[in-house]
């Protein structure tokens, strides 16, 4: 695969658009426990509430974060075709750090609110 013009310009913002995209946060989060089949990990992302993930999305940003070697794919040749997805070591770094960033959020959802608040109700006086 070529490298395209804007990975060369700046191909860290890109790997971090990858690891913080909608699906791939989610996604990274969730291998963290285990790994899963394709289906068993939509339907546990899709339990995070919203509109659930499509197939089309889910496997381009399996294959999106499995270029950027932060995802394995492992298909086994047996009938039916059995396909696992797992965290590397490099996707467990990842990971980890999302989660974080994800439980400081759930943390400090509250204190966003009320500046949130705050800053709404002064550009309303204003």
């Amino acid at each position: 695969m070529a490298v395209s013009e804007n990975e060369a310009l700046c191909p860290y913002r890109l790997v971090l658009e990858h690891v913080t995209s909608r699906w791939g946060v989610l996604v990274l989060i969730e291998l963290l426990d285990r790994p899963y089949r394709f289906s068993e990990l939509r339907r546990a992302i899709s339990a995070y509430g919203g509109r659930g993930v499509s197939e089309k999305m889910l496997t381009q940003t399996l294959q999106t974060l499995e270029r950027d070697g932060l995802v394995h794919r492992d298909a086994k040749p047996v009938i039916p075709p059995r396909v696992d997805y797992s965290l590397t070591g490099l996707g467990r770094e990842a990971a980890e750090q999302v989660r974080a960033l994800s439980q400081w959020t759930h943390d400090r959802m509250d204190d966003v609110e009320k500046a949130r608040r705050t800053y709404d109700e002064t550009r309303a006086a204003s």
